[in-house]
């Protein structure tokens, strides 16, 4: 039953029962009370009246109270269906993840697919950090030495010629039990789990031993006397220092520099801002080139002016002088002849030729001209080597 409807019943109650009670009174008191009836009857009314007045708003509250209830039960039902969807949603990722976790250590377990898997992540890390295979890097560069082929994951190629030797074969068989073991619901899965990461660590520490033995920087010299390990998993390094903390400074003291794949990229983005930076100088150093062969070919083009200038001094002397004996001795007899009526228009007299070629001036041309003349070079402008074995030796 309702709140608002029971305690309506109540008051219903108490004033009927304050109603028969008045009247009882009253059939009680025959002569009087008789009397009093109608006075009685109007308070009773009266007082329903006023109760009535009183119980409405509480009646409204009530009712205003009833309806949020069911909403607010509405409600929860709604987000207890929600919450449980969601719960079940994230059961169902968890599994999913849970089952590819298990499927992905079980391929790992095997050397081949481990080793094709921490290439997968060498090459990516590549990739990101713009090193482009066969241009930067090679994959599974060997080599011979007198224990055998040696053969590393990566090498990265330096500018300046040098390399620098990455492997990618970290042992994670010992982390794979590991995990194993966190998932198990033994009791003692917790002393399983650190044995093994304890086993994983000491694995790590064997390989940083095998690295440096091969010493990786003799065979493919000039090489930095270090090689990188490859660790294809930020959790594989971090878990294995947490149980060895002395890891970093050991492999440091081996000459073995471990890296994650974030610290490969950094240090292959370093690689490649230097390639970078030997282009630039490279073009700098062509440029300083053409340059100075420039700046020589133009001293040499100015000994060929300055010989074009003197050619045409000589030239206007000859001309002027030309002009003298034409002027001095061959015209004195033709005029002779105009005189005799031996023709009818008169010679007109031929003006020397008052210009002379301007000296060069500048001192870098003047200088190369000094030069020229005391290593008694008098080639001539033939002698400029053409454009294209111009092209060709700097090119070459």
């Amino acid at each position: 039953m309702e709140i608002s409807t029971l305690i309506l019943t109540i008051l219903v109650a108490l004033c009927a029962g304050l109603a028969v009670g008045v009247l009882t009174g009253v059939r009680l008191g025959a002569g009087v009370r008789r009397r009093e009836q109608d006075g009685a009857a109007d308070q009773v009314s009266a007082t329903l009246q006023a109760t009535s007045a009183v119980v409405a708003p509480v009646k409204d509250s009530l009712d205003r109270f009833d309806d949020r209830l069911r909403e607010l039960e509405s409600s929860g039902v709604a987000w207890q269906e929600r919450l449980a969807a969601q719960v079940e949603s994230v059961r169902l990722t968890g599994e999913g993840l849970r089952r590819e976790t298990l499927s992905l250590a079980t391929a790992l377990r095997r050397p081949q697919v481990r080793g094709q898997w921490g290439e997968m992540h060498l090459r990516r890390a590549v990739e990101l950090a713009g090193m482009v295979q066969h241009c930067d890097f090679t994959l599974q560069t060997s080599t011979r030495t007198a224990d055998g082929m040696q053969r590393p994951d990566m090498l990265v190629r330096l500018a300046g010629g040098r390399h620098v030797v990455v492997d990618a074969k970290v042992p994670l068989e010992a982390f794979l039990r590991a995990t194993d073991a966190a998932a198990d619901d033994a009791d003692d899965a917790d002393d399983a789990h650190s044995q093994q990461l304890t086993q994983h660590a000491r694995q790590v520490r064997q390989h940083i031993d095998a690295l440096a033995a091969k010493a990786y920087w003799r065979q493919f010299a000039p090489a930095p006397e270090f090689v990188v390990m490859f660790v294809p998993g930020d959790a594989f390094l971090s878990h294995a220092l947490d149980a060895d903390p002395t890891l970093l400074e050991y492999a440091a003291t081996r000459k073995v520099v471990p890296a994650t794949p974030t610290t490969l990229i950094a240090l292959l983005r370093t690689v490649s801002y230097a390639w970078t930076q030997e282009s630039l100088a490279d073009n700098a150093r062509e440029v300083h080139d053409v340059a100075c062969e420039l700046y020589e070919r133009l001293g040499t083009l100015g000994v060929h002016v300055d010989k074009v200038g003197r050619s045409l001094t000589t030239a206007v002397g000859a001309y002027n002088s030309a002009v003298g004996a034409l002027e001095g001795r061959v015209l004195v007899s033709a005029r002779r002849l105009h005189h005799l009526h031996v023709g009818d228009d008169e010679i007109a007299p031929s003006a020397p030729v008052e210009q002379v070629a301007r000296p060069l001036s500048a001192p870098e041309l003047v200088a190369h001209l000094d030069r020229t003349a005391s290593s008694g070079d008098d080639r001539d402008a033939g002698s400029l080597p053409p454009t294209d074995d111009v092209t060709a030796r700097r090119t070459g």
